[in-house]
């Protein structure tokens, strides 16, 4: 069981977005590539990267320095229950407005009004509860 952001677990999530038509198809369509970023708020820098292009993730891993589009933090419990759990529109924008969900790079209000990149994001969040954690 992989630990949480390390690169084992970041491949198995670019596996499960990589065979959902609903997140890598629906970006695929508005050519979406980004370097995104997921990371604990109490620590400097990311713990794991994920690479995208054109909806495709094309790498994924630790870390090494990347300058990411989105770099999304928040605390380990929080994650925790959220790739247990899943988490919808409404609590996502919940965790978002209360800081449970920081975004040190990216713009989450200017997203979350697309919803050609809204829904693929939250989906990519539910796969996350694909994924045994430790």
């Amino acid at each position: 069981m992989p630990e949480l952001f390390s690169a084992a677990w970041m491949n198995e999530l670019k596996d499960q977005w990589n065979n959902d038509p609903d997140v890598r198809g629906k970006l695929a369509e508005i050519g979406f590539n980004s370097i995104i970023a997921c990371g604990f708020k109490d620590e400097e820098q990311p713990r794991g990267i994920f690479v995208v292009e054109n909806g495709t993730c094309v790498r994924a891993g630790d870390y090494r320095g990347e300058k990411p589009d989105w770099d999304m933090r928040a605390h380990h419990k929080d994650w925790m229950k959220w790739v247990a759990n899943g988490i919808g529109m409404a609590g996502l924008g919940m965790a978002y407005t209360t800081g449970k969900l920081k975004f040190k790079s990216g713009d989450y209000s200017a997203m979350i009004k697309n919803p050609k990149m809204a829904g693929p994001f939250v989906k990519s969040f539910g796969l996350m509860k694909n994924i045994s954690t430790q």
